[in-house]
């Protein structure tokens, strides 16, 4: 019955990963399901191989360390289901912590649903972000869903998730390495998986924290990506040369810029802390207009590598 893989990608976050780690040691009721727990490290300089080492004899199940030497979230996620044929894989980030009963209850709801892919909910926490920012930001950093475990109509992002192997992660790299600087690949992952008739469950007791960073609990990094966000459906409209679709969305993407920038413009100059929500609407709106290469937003392999190195020179 040591069928479930939990695969963990990681870059330079050590302190993050241990408490990662440390989150799944704790995990209960599935000591009979889980087959490995595989850390990628996405460093060129596999700087997480000695802390993984140290932990190797507190896990209960066997910790691998994989070295996934060229940055970029979709190549970290592939080098860690190449580690593994397990029937079921779990995606934990490297700065999330997961409740006790996390992957019991992923299992559960993939079990209850028959779903390829199951996610759970995220409490945001940003404990240096600005006071005035921070409701916001841990709303940003966090995902709700449906009171009840049950099939849901739309997919959430990889962090906290588990899917079958057989039918949501095909073929030997399933996550596109074209997105490791962009990020996305997961959205692609999933468009996939609608068109060939997948289902997407949600498990309601599958609580994890995410932790975010100093660098990235800022209003710019938040309103960068919430761009990206807006970018995914005119993108994955146009991979699919659905331009009927792309149209539709960019006329959506120029109705929430007007109405949400305009709003936003009214909270700015009363200096309201709301503001920042509706920063972030334009912000996506905007998105569904400059969906086009060169426009990409890059939070992920080179450049966070590049800007880890200054940060430690």
């Amino acid at each position: 019955m040591a069928d479930v893989a939990i695969i963990v990608p990681t870059l330079r976050r050590p302190q993050s990963l241990e408490r990662a780690l440390r989150s799944l040691f704790a995990q209960t009721g599935v000591a009979d399901r889980v087959s490995a727990i595989v850390v990628v490290d996405n460093d060129p300089s596999g700087s997480a191989e000695g802390g993984v080492e140290a932990l190797r004899t507190l896990s209960p199940w066997p910790l691998f360390y994989v070295h996934a030497p060229r940055p970029g979230v979709a190549t970290a996620r592939n080098a860690g289901l190449a580690a593994t044929d397990a029937r079921l894989i779990a995606f934990l980030d490297d700065d999330e912590a997961a409740s006790p009963l996390w992957l019991g209850s992923l299992i559960k709801a993939q079990e209850t649903t028959g779903a390829d892919a199951v996610f759970g909910p995220i409490t945001g926490r940003a404990p240096e972000a600005e006071p005035w920012l921070k409701p916001y930001l841990e709303r940003f950093f966090g995902r709700e869903g449906p009171a009840q475990t049950g099939l849901v109509d739309e997919p959430y992002g990889c962090g906290n998730s588990l899917m079958v192997r057989a039918t949501a992660l095909p073929g030997s790299e399933p996550f596109d390495p074209g997105s490791d600087q962009v990020g996305g690949e997961d959205d692609a992952l999933f468009a996939a998986l609608r068109d060939r008739g997948g289902r997407f469950g949600w498990a309601a007791d599958a609580w994890v924290e995410e932790f975010a960073p100093a660098h990235r609990a800022t209003l710019a990094y938040a309103l960068a990506r919430a761009f990206a966000y807006g970018q995914g459906p005119s993108q994955t409209a146009a991979a699919a040369r659905d331009w009927p679709a792309v149209l539709r969305w960019m006329i959506i993407g120029v109705g929430q810029t007007i109405v949400w920038g305009a709003a936003a413009a009214a909270l700015t100059l009363i200096r309201s802390p709301a503001r920042a929500a509706l920063y972030d609407r334009t912000a996506r709106g905007v998105g569904k207009l400059f969906w086009m290469k060169g426009f990409e937003p890059h939070f992920y392999g080179a450049r966070e590598l590049a800007r880890l190195e200054r940060a430690a020179a």
